[in-house]
């Protein structure tokens, strides 16, 4: 019995002990999440704290030689908590009128605001009114306290102090609801960037968010950091970006283009970096900036001159006589023609191509190309995809394609350009369809001279001239040229791209081109200068909505190349007339730094083509 009851003692006890420790505990962890961690009492108080979003300092760009380009101004936006917001407060009633006034709202947009708020968080901060400007923020900030629920949270906006290279720049604007669904990192009313580099290096521009938690009282006023900081975390600024445009010759090219439709594309042809890329008409990237956003997007969008198109990458053209140095390496790369190959020439009566140009009746490859001879490259096209070697014209035209494709025709280069266009160089499929299976050389005779189904965009021509300047190989064209902190770019715009044409074939068409400038019968050889050797190729394109576009491309010095570009003006006429002369300026810009030419740099700057939409 005695023993019995010793077991029920020690059991006794042991229940009693289990009780106490699990009593103690709880006790203890209570007494940590109430005294200790400090975490649970933020929690609690989540009504008096306010979490601040800190935005970072989006990154700036510069060009190639260290110009600022783009840089961050502040502003403020007005947030607003609908929970806090709707409280009543007999003592301090809250003044509508008075706070649309404030606010430059009406009242029917206050409350549509404030419903918009509400559908988006009744208990988190919404952006009520987005990029307050200083002076407007300081008459409302000395008065806030009045309004509870409301409070001002800094962000910078894009500043750009040369107003230039708008497409190219790109700008910024709140996120989508799309935009929201794929990246988390964004909330509402959110800043991202929507076009050119500001799209392209969103995420190396835009940093990484930072968070301050400050107390506030009844009166909706800042009282302090909570917990001395320890919840605060800084945010990390965007990286800077070097391009490698050059800003002195993009502005230059700007001026070259008013009151002209059209593209001009320069770039380094030993790194694919580009140095000028001028779309007309353009507007200042300042309009897109700023609470008149959305007014001055509506207005450029209806614009009947369309000045938010990019048209060095979303122009496509017919590329004309500048195809033919296209034309001319193939055919020597598939052993169609050789530079001592004759075709005959009856000048405008020849048949099926005609030609512009009285320059003799049997040309040579050297001479075709200073005269830009019609039918001789019509003829070198048609060798080409006749060629027996292929077995066939349809399969000598599959290799001519091809070959076109290496050249960086046909499809987009995939660097940090956003919405490229990849031009077009129609497949045999298409033309089986077209013409169901029956059709030959002379039936697509027009793709020998840059005509007919062929297109691409001002970049493309451009870098035909950068790999003709390199005697056969590119690097894609891009826009970056560094990274402040130093961060290596995408390999894609550092791997060399060889065109498949043989360097001696590209060196026949280099010396050829050199002398559209230096020959007798050049055809821009107006614009020659003896101190600075260009290379170049003329080019008059059909036009089925008005006059002849005027289409150029040219690199120099002819020895050691370091520029590289297309001009198109649209309507231009003759390839001589507007493009040539805009080209041959440029090149004279970037490498002495001046023109010498006075008379012509005024009549390019001064001069208007009249279009359609302005009659």
């Amino acid at each position: 019995m005695r023993q019995n009851s010793n077991n029920l003692t020690t059991r006794k006890f042991l229940i009693i002990g289990v009780f106490v420790a699990v009593g103690v505990a709880f006790l203890a962890k209570l007494f940590w999440l109430q005294v200790i961690d400090k975490k649970y009492v933020a929690m609690a108080d989540n009504n008096a704290l306010r979490y601040v979003t800190q935005y970072p300092a989006r990154g700036k760009v510069y060009d190639r030689n260290g110009q600022l380009l783009v840089f961050n101004e502040a502003v403020y936006d007005l947030m607003v908590v609908p929970r806090q917001a709707c409280k009543v407060d007999t003592l301090h009633p809250f003044d509508t009128v008075e706070f649309c006034r404030l606010l430059k709202i009406s009242k029917e947009s206050y409350i549509e605001r404030m419903k918009k708020a509400r559908k988006e968080s009744y208990m988190k901060p919404t952006p009520f009114v987005t990029q307050v400007s200083k002076e407007d923020y300081a008459h409302v900030a000395e008065v806030l306290y009045r309004y509870p629920g409301f409070y001002f949270q800094t962000r910078t906006v894009r500043h750009y102090p040369q107003a230039i290279a708008a497409h190219t720049l790109g700008d910024i604007g709140e996120v989508s609801p799309n935009e929201l669904e794929k990246d988390d990192y964004y909330k509402q009313g959110d800043y991202i960037g929507k076009s050119g580099i500001e799209r392209s290096y969103e995420k190396e521009l835009r940093g990484k968010k930072g968070l301050k938690v400050v107390m506030v009282d009844v009166h909706n006023r800042e009282m302090g950091s909570f917990m001395d900081g320890e919840l605060d975390r800084d945010p990390v600024a965007g990286k800077d970006i070097y391009l490698g445009l050059d800003a002195e010759l993009q502005a230059y090219g700007e001026l070259l283009m008013v009151g002209k439709i059209g593209s001009i594309v320069a770039i380094e042809p030993k790194t694919g970096q580009i140095l000028a890329f001028v779309s007309s008409p353009t507007y200042d990237p300042n309009l897109l900036v700023g609470r008149e956003r959305g007014a001055h997007y509506k207005e450029l969008q209806q614009d009947p001159m369309k000045p938010l198109i990019n048209r060095a990458i979303s122009g496509t053209y017919p590329p004309g006589s500048t195809f033919k140095s296209v034309i001319g390496m193939i055919a020597m790369q598939s052993g169609s023609i050789t530079p001592q190959t004759v075709f005959h020439c009856n000048g405008p009566g020849s048949l099926p191509i005609k030609c512009t140009h009285h320059h003799g009746s049997s040309p040579d490859f050297a001479n075709a190309i200073m005269n830009s001879c019609n039918p001789y490259f019509y003829e070198s096209f048609k060798a080409t995809i006749n060629n027996p070697k292929f077995g066939g014209v349809k399969k000598g035209y599959e290799y001519w394609k091809d070959m076109t494709y290496k050249l960086g025709l046909g499809h987009t280069f995939g660097t940090d350009i956003p919405y490229e266009r990849p031009g077009n160089i129609p497949s045999r499929e298409y033309y089986d369809k077209m013409y169901k299976d029956q059709w030959n050389a002379v039936t697509i005779r027009s793709l020998g001279i840059g005509q007919g189904e062929v297109l691409v965009t001002p970049l493309q021509l451009a870098n035909i001239a950068a790999l003709i300047a390199n005697e056969g190989y590119y690097y894609p064209p891009h826009l970056i040229k560094c990274f402040g902190d130093s961060t290596a770019i995408p390999e894609v715009m550092t791997t060399k791209v060889n065109s498949g044409i043989e360097q001696r074939h590209v060196k026949v068409m280099k010396d050829g081109l050199r002398t559209v400038f230096s020959g007798p019968a050049g055809t821009a050889r107006r614009y020659e200068m003896k101190d600075i050797p260009q290379c170049g190729k003329t080019g008059t394109a059909q036009n089925p909505h008005g006059n002849y576009h005027s289409n150029f491309i040219a690199f120099a010095p002819a020895d050691n190349p370091k520029i590289a570009l297309a001009v198109i003006i649209e309507n231009g006429g003759y390839g001589a007339t507007w493009a040539a002369p805009i080209a041959s300026l440029m090149i004279e810009k970037y490498i002495r730094g001046y023109s010498v030419r006075e008379d012509l740099e005024k009549r390019m700057m001064e001069g208007r083509i009249t279009y359609k939409n302005e009659r």
